[in-house]
């Protein structure tokens, strides 16, 4: 079993539909590759960051094929949590790309994502 720091409990995970609502209404877009994000800091130390993961069916018809999209975007998440500070953000990824990419293409874009996500939170603090 990996550290606690590796994990990906359910807390971690955005479900409400209040919180959802207002991430997508308040918050900020970027991309990096063929992901593209949008996060909400709560600046709340006390709650971790939480994560939801978006594959358009526009795109994959099929459930097999987001499904394992969604899977490859939350364990390169899962890998690289540890680049954004835990304070209290919501992030949605979308992925964005017509094509199924494999797992070393999608962990590097969500570690530049992560990264720019700190750094504008970095500023706004």
């Amino acid at each position: 079993m990996g550290s606690p720091q590796q994990s990906f409990p359910k807390r971690e995970r955005l479900c409400s539909k209040r919180d959802i609502s207002r991430l997508l209404s308040e918050g900020r877009w970027g991309s990096c590759g063929p992901v593209k994000y949008k996060f909400l800091s709560n600046g709340d130390t006390s709650l971790p960051n939480r994560i939801m993961v978006s594959v358009p069916k526009r795109f994959f018809k099929r459930a097999v094929k987001r499904n394992l999209l969604k899977r490859r975007i939350r364990e390169a998440y899962r890998l690289s949590k540890h680049l954004l500070s835990p304070c209290g953000t919501d992030i949605m990824f979308l992925y964005s790309s017509k094509e199924v990419l494999p797992f070393n293409e999608i962990l590097p874009a969500i570690q530049a994502s992560l990264s720019a996500m700190e750094e504008i939170t970095k500023k706004s603090r």
